[in-house]
């Protein structure tokens, strides 16, 4: 392999061990300006985007310590990956994909397990962390609000 190609696995590398999770995507016949508008979509929502080579990729997923990808790399594909959740990403992936009918999804992997186009697009239909968060903390502090709404009425009553 030349050095070229080496320095550009050696990359790759550190990009996949540094991301929990990646996406592999095609992206054959998407205009430079609207794959800069996704690549700007990306960074907002804490992960990035890069244009591969199929061979080079399959190499450094190799040596990141990824299943065998096989024949499943074929054409133009970009890779996705972050330092935050897939969720945030494969809503950015699904919501451009819907606009621009010319970015395919895939698969990508998640913690060294691989995830199929379909559950990817469902990730991104769940809600957000913090929203998730949200209806958790409302759970939780129900039984709490109704306890005092009780006491409250049972103390308004006796008076």
């Amino acid at each position: 392999m030349r050095a070229e190609k080496k320095l550009l696995t050696g990359e790759y590398v550190a990009r996949l061990n540094a991301s929990p999770f990646f996406i592999v995507a095609g992206y054959q016949g998407l205009k430079v300006a609207h794959l800069n508008e996704l690549r700007k979509r990306l960074i907002s929502a804490g992960a990035e985007i890069h244009i591969v080579k199929n061979t080079v990729f399959q190499v450094a997923a190799k040596e990141a310590g990824v299943a065998e990808l096989g024949g499943t790399l074929a054409g133009q594909i970009a890779v996705i990956t972050g330092k935050k959740d897939i969720f945030v990403a494969a809503k950015v992936l699904k919501n451009f994909a819907a606009e621009f009918d010319k970015l395919k999804l895939k698969f990508g992997y998640l913690n060294n397990q691989r995830v199929e186009q379909a559950t990817i697009l469902a990730y991104a239909d769940l809600p957000s962390l913090e929203v998730l968060r949200a209806k958790l903390l409302g759970l939780l502090n129900t039984p709490a609000t109704m306890l005092a709404q009780v006491i409250k009425a049972k103390s308004e009553k006796t008076e």
